[in-house]
């Protein structure tokens, strides 16, 4: 990103735009607005894919909106959307972007800002103060500050900054009920100023991609004609997804149900689980292929999507997994599950760290086609819904 393809201008000393490069027009909406978004980086994590996904959203709606990067380095650097202005601040550590952001601020005065992750949500406010702008500010939390921050001095010092940034925000979005729960019994702020906007998903992009195929011999047949039923699980290889759980849910189901599972993902607890599946004897019905960069298309074959968390912020691959079609079973965790299938309509629901009855939940779905079809749901987490639902907070007049 040091140099540059698209044409673009200097802003102040350190920032530089990237201006959209032309493809199919976007007809401006009577009451358009200028959005900017801020995070940290491009790199390849969820908050970073849910903040292009919103960009690409207001822009498709009409919108001029600007993608604020503390560095523009990272996996997601050729993944700006059309009609979206990336600005640069070329600042690398998030505390060298304070100074370079207010002067976009001062420059560009967006009618609205949104930033993400803990460190840039300060800074952002921070900055706004600073810049003396009417622009609204809004912040948004993904994860239970009571796993993400710990309780040491560190996370104390980071504890303090977030509530003295949050409290001047004009607002605070938590992708979930329990995520806002979290930050009120933290102190962070009150009640009053947080509103629960979920994760979104852009479906058309996924169903797309479900389409494509997979050299897998377990996905040779479809779905539900199997002479084995496939489960997946997609999730990195931590102590928050619980796979073991799983891998000895999985062992008691093979008496009712003989299944196989396949786990997507990389991770620090591959060694421990490998050894788990061998404990176990499950070697025959368990593989672990990794990362895979289209996860959709398994999620699309497979028979049942399975999460055996011990807590999320808003699970989204669960989501994606219904938008393609497969039943899901997942641990009612905190935060998110329980509101995704609205108290169990659309899926299972057990208890976290209940392999008894995650197996019984498992062979439950596997045999019973009476669910109701979870795409229907999925729909209200499109992306063009949920940032309607964003703007309609950050610039309401």
């Amino acid at each position: 990103m040091d140099s540059p393809t698209k044409a673009g201008v200097l802003l102040g000393d350190h920032a530089y735009r990237l201006t959209p490069e032309p493809g199919r027009i976007i007809t401006m909406r009577q009451d358009s607005r200028h959005i900017a978004l801020f995070m940290p980086s491009l790199g390849g994590g969820g908050a970073e894919r849910v903040m292009l996904t919103l960009a690409r959203a207001f822009a498709e709606g009409g919108d001029r909106v600007d993608v604020i990067v503390a560095d523009g380095r990272g996996a997601y650097c050729d993944k700006v959307p059309e009609h979206v202005s990336l600005i640069d601040l070329k600042a690398g550590r998030m505390l060298r972007a304070f100074v370079p952001l207010v002067r976009y601020l001062r420059e560009e005065r967006p009618d609205a800002l949104l930033s993400t992750i803990a460190h840039a949500n300060i800074v952002a406010v921070l900055a706004s103060a600073a810049a003396r702008v009417k622009t609204s500010v809004w912040v948004r939390e993904a994860s239970t500050v009571s796993h993400s921050l710990g309780d040491n001095v560190k996370a104390e010092g980071l504890r303090a900054l977030m509530k003295l940034a949050y409290r001047r925000a004009d607002g605070v979005i938590a992708v979930s009920r329990g995520v806002g729960e979290a930050l009120v019994e933290a102190n962070i702020v009150g009640p009053e100023q947080i509103s629960t906007i979920y994760s979104p998903m852009e479906i058309d992009a996924i169903e797309a991609a479900a389409e494509e195929s997979v050299d897998h011999p377990w996905l040779a047949t479809a779905r539900g004609t199997r002479e084995m039923p496939l489960l997946l699980a997609v999730g990195r290889l931590t102590e928050a997804k619980d796979y073991p759980n799983l891998l000895h849910a999985l062992a008691l189901l093979q008496d009712q149900v003989p299944c196989r599972l396949l786990i997507l993902g990389e991770g620090g607890k591959r060694a421990e689980l490998e050894a788990l599946v061998q404990q176990l004897g499950l070697s025959e019905q368990v593989q672990m292929p990794g990362f895979v960069d289209n996860p959709y298309a398994y999620m699309a074959r497979a028979d049942v999507y399975v999460m055996s968390s011990r807590w999320e912020g808003l699970p989204t691959a669960p989501l994606q997994a219904m938008a393609v079609g497969a039943k899901v079973v997942l641990t009612d965790c905190p935060s998110g599950p329980c509101e995704i299938l609205e108290d169990g309509q659309w899926g299972r629901l057990v208890p976290v760290n209940d392999s008894p009855a995650l197996a019984e939940a498992l062979a439950e779905t596997l045999q019973n086609d009476g669910l109701p079809d979870p795409r229907s749901r999925a729909q209200a987490f499109d992306h063009r819904v949920i940032a309607e639902h964003y703007r309609q907070r950050m610039v309401a007049s």
